[in-house]
């Protein structure tokens, strides 16, 4: 199932936000950039980067990911462990909006989205 054209605007306007202060400076995003897909229900946040042994070839690197609960009206948040696989954000395991969804990434108080 897929998000409504409600939530996906709120995502894109949101995302924009978080782009807007977030992503590196112009001079460097062929190196190293971010972006954000919509798959389903969920929001993936990723780094984009060239292939180390391919350079020419780039590749998404995951930070953080949020999934739209319907019934209840609140987004899970989960973040990638070393063991690629995606486990809840436990100090925020949800959150009201997509705006909080940012904003709690951005914080990263435990150093899971960013290291």
């Amino acid at each position: 199932m897929k998000l409504s054209e409600e939530l996906i605007e709120e995502v894109k306007q949101a995302a924009a936000k978080y782009m807007y202060y977030n992503r590196p400076p112009i001079e460097v995003r062929d190196q190293v950039d971010m972006g954000y897909r919509i798959e389903g229900q969920s929001v993936y946040l990723f780094e984009i980067r060239p292939r180390w042994d391919k350079p020419d070839e780039k590749h998404e690197l995951p930070i953080a990911k949020t999934t739209y609960v319907k019934a209840k009206k609140l987004w899970k948040i989960y973040w990638m462990r070393s063991n690629l696989k995606w486990y809840i954000y436990e100090p925020v395991p949800l959150v009201l909006s997509i705006s909080d969804f940012f904003d709690t990434v951005n914080e990263d108080e435990y150093h899971c989205f960013f290291g």
